[in-house]
């Protein structure tokens, strides 16, 4: 038979009931922000090949889609922080690492380089934060890379070739040719380029692999020329793709009859390249400038600021950073897991896209759209330098979820 439980007994059990409930809660509460609030990083490449396509222009897009949510999330300031990844990818993680361990950033963005892409996703995978790439490209981001908090925004390797591939080879450009930077992207976006040409019925000719920031192409230009492809692909972006174009041109290229496809295209490169040498350039863009008004609003405003039109990666930054604090307020907490299940759930509607969705495997899917630089008797400003050509609907243009090999899909 038990003794009777005293009163001071009795309020000991109470006391150490109540410890375990709030003990209990405490495990199992959300991340709340910290006293500093909600803090973005911007990784991204600041005086590289690729400043010019993200770099301040994606710190710039990520501040403007914080002062447009109003500037506060969970009830307290939104930051951005910014860094230069310098497209090493040690250096991308160990910013990444530090940011997340020791300075209470709660998600990160950008990376137009697929190395420093892949390295970052591994350490928000590990820590179970958020990351969103805009610019880079790598499909194995989404594919056997993918992770339950990392997110792929504009656009793919896939997504800028199969739509390319199936329209050139119906005009009878059926044999192709590789010029590719050899790193991860590079690699990826041929490989996408390589099986789009098989299924489609032509043939793969050859390929030559450059450096990344490669300063002469004469020799992979004139290997493409001895090929009688009749299209040659640059595949690479940034001022590779500028002195690959650049090369071509001298090399008569395009006078001897092959098409130059520039898969990675971004309007700060036709802009650099100038219409008299990009004129023709014919590629898949994310974004379509005059989408709609809301979309030429946010250029007017971001031109004003930033003395240039936004490129696609930068305004994915826009976009992906307004997508994550709309999610961390129907989650009610910066916890990475439950954010990116809200990230899943809520359609993408900005300047950016019309009605994208977040597919299990990270993939934002929107309409892409084909495009082609103007002739210079074509344009009418500075920065009116692009016509499009058709909408690439999304299911089409991204690689299907029934072929992919990530893991969080279900099959």
């Amino acid at each position: 038979m038990s003794k009777p439980r005293t009163l001071r007994t009795l309020a000991q059990s109470s006391a150490l009931s109540a410890l375990s409930a709030l003990l209990g809660l405490a495990a199992t509460a959300p991340a709340w922000a910290d006293a500093n609030g909600v803090k973005i990083g911007v990784i991204t490449d600041m005086s590289g090949s690729y400043a010019d396509l993200s770099g301040k222009g994606s710190v710039l897009a990520a501040q403007m889609a914080v002062e447009e949510f109003g500037g506060k999330a969970l009830g307290k300031p939104v930051t951005v922080l910014s860094a230069d990844h310098q497209n090493k990818a040690d250096i991308a993680s160990s910013l990444a690492r530090r940011w997340f361990d020791t300075d209470g950033v709660d998600m990160v963005i950008d990376f137009p380089n697929s190395s420093t892409a892949l390295a970052v996703q591994e350490v928000a995978r590990q820590k179970q934060k958020i990351d969103i790439v805009s610019t880079g490209g790598a499909m194995a981001l989404t594919n056997q890379n993918c992770s339950p908090t990392g997110f792929h925004w504009a656009w793919d390797t896939y997504s800028v070739s199969y739509p390319l591939v199936r329209r050139m080879i119906d005009q009878g450009r059926n044999s192709w040719y590789y010029i590719t930077v050899d790193y991860a992207f590079g690699q990826s976006l041929e490989a996408d380029f390589r099986k789009a040409v098989d299924v489609s019925g032509g043939k793969n000719v050859g390929s030559t692999r450059h450096p990344l920031n490669a300063s002469d192409f004469s020799s992979p230009v004139v290997a493409a020329s001895a090929s009688k492809a009749k299209v040659v692909v640059l595949a690479n972006a940034g001022n590779d793709m500028i002195n690959g174009v650049k090369a071509a041109g001298e090399f008569g290229l395009v006078r001897a009859g092959q098409t130059v496809i520039t898969p990675s295209t971004f309007i700060t490169d036709i802009k650099s390249l100038g219409l008299s040498t990009a004129q023709g350039l014919t590629y898949v863009d994310p974004f379509r400038l005059d989408l709609d008004d809301k979309s030429k609003d946010f250029v007017e405003r971001y031109y004003k600021r930033h003395k240039a039109y936004p490129t696609h990666g930068q305004i994915g930054v826009y976009s992906g950073v307004l997508h994550y604090l709309k999610a961390v307020e129907a989650a009610r907490t910066v916890d990475g897991l439950a954010v990116a299940d809200k990230m899943r759930a809520l359609p993408v509607n900005d300047a950016f896209v019309h009605n994208g969705k977040v597919r299990a495997d990270g993939r934002m899917v929107h309409d892409m759209y084909l495009a082609q630089a103007k002739t210079p008797a074509e344009s009418k400003g500075a920065w009116d330098l692009v016509k499009y050509l058709g909408t690439i609907p999304g299911e089409e243009a991204f690689r299907p979820l029934s072929a992919s090999e990530c893991p969080l899909v279900k099959k």
